[in-house]
């Protein structure tokens, strides 16, 4: 009888659950989270169907703003395994990749399942990482991608990933990466995540903690002992406009002015306009740290520091330090993420006035 593949619809959540039943002794998907991949998730759940009966289902989740696709989950029916089930399954789920203008599809696979791990690894996923008590039951995890359009590796820099411990420490995490790239054996901590944020924040949220701003990375990241160049679209103080209250103006203003000083009189090179000349900047061994609207990654109007980790002709590679759990994302969803030039130009163009700003680490010679 021939397969019918299509898409999950909440009618067929009781023949998935009864897959997980019957494929899966830990980390099953409840009828809750199948509701949610469903109808909710920035992803497709795709099943397969042999007359009455679902025989497998794929999920992929895509990465909003990037070009990062991820299978969250895979599952046959005994009686449909041999089949080559499996790869049908995975080449729709590639193509579904694609057409979402996705470049890489990352998976995690148990290590004691060395029937699945072959099956990737036939069709051409790579092993890039080792996740150390991933499931429930403590198994640990290979991590495993494919790159669907073709990547080099440029740079000799590797950048370390450090996932931000707050909501509001995102540019102290990117510059604990920049720093920890620029540097070998250089510990990321929480410590100084916190104690930079202490030095860079202003108040340029409407509430809760103020961020940090790139004046304020700037000085935090020369005082430890980096080159560094600050490019802004303006000089003055960042988001004042979006601000009502007279009181949080002012000191908003108080904070730029003593941080402008401080930059005077140190050797920080500072541009204000001009673009961001990527290419040349991570030639040269610099180590940006970017402004970014988070809008295109998350749908929230919020400023967010993001680092670049590379970039080629088709996309620009980002660690975002913000895990957002809530999208079932781990850590590693948050690294190297491909990001067409496009969507990183309008990424990096903050509101109305179109703010961009960028902190450009380098060693000190």
């Amino acid at each position: 009888m021939n397969l019918v593949f299509r898409l999950a619809v909440v009618e067929d959540i009781p023949a998935l659950l009864a897959l997980e039943q019957q494929c899966f002794t830990t980390d099953r998907l409840n009828s809750r989270s199948f509701q949610w991949m469903i109808s909710r998730a920035h992803g497709q759940l795709l099943v397969a169907q042999r007359g009455e009966q679902l025989v497998g289902y794929a999920v992929v989740l895509f990465h909003r703003g990037t070009s990062l696709a991820r299978l969250y989950s895979i599952a046959i029916a005994l009686d449909a395994r041999g089949s080559g089930l499996g790869k049908q399954l995975l080449e729709r789920v590639e193509a579904c990749a694609v057409e979402h203008d996705c470049a890489y599809l990352r998976l995690e696979v148990r290590i004691d399942n060395p029937t699945a791990i072959a099956l990737y690894e036939r069709n051409g996923y790579r092993r890039f990482a080792l996740i150390h008590d991933y499931y429930q039951d403590h198994a640990d995890a290979l991590r495993l991608e494919k790159r669907i359009l073709q990547h080099r590796d440029s740079r000799n820099i590797k950048v370390p990933y450090y996932p931000q411990t707050t909501e509001f420490t995102c540019g102290p995490a990117c510059l604990l990466m920049a720093m920890g790239a620029l540097q070998d054996n250089r510990a990321l901590e929480r410590g100084e995540e916190l104690q930079i944020w202490r030095e860079a924040t202003t108040v340029f949220m409407t509430s809760g903690h103020g961020g940090c701003s790139p004046q304020g990375l700037a000085l935090a990241a020369w005082r430890r002992g980096f080159r560094v160049q600050l490019q802004l679209s303006m000089a003055g103080p960042l988001f004042l406009d979006g601000v009502r209250d007279a009181h949080k103006k002012d000191v908003m203003r108080l904070v730029h002015e003593e941080f402008t000083a401080q930059l005077q009189a140190i050797d920080v090179q500072r541009m204000i306009g001009g673009p961001l000349d990527l290419p040349r900047l991570l030639h040269d061994g610099g180590q940006p740290l970017v402004l970014i609207s988070s809008y295109r990654l998350t749908r929230s109007k919020a400023p967010h520091w993001v680092i670049v980790t590379d970039c080629d002709e088709e996309f620009v590679y980002l660690h975002d330090p913000d895990v957002d759990h809530s999208q079932h994302r781990q850590p590693m969803d948050c690294q190297h993420l491909p990001v067409s030039h496009g969507e990183f130009d309008k990424m990096c163009s903050f509101g109305r006035g179109k703010l961009r700003a960028a902190v450009i680490l380098y060693r000190r010679e």
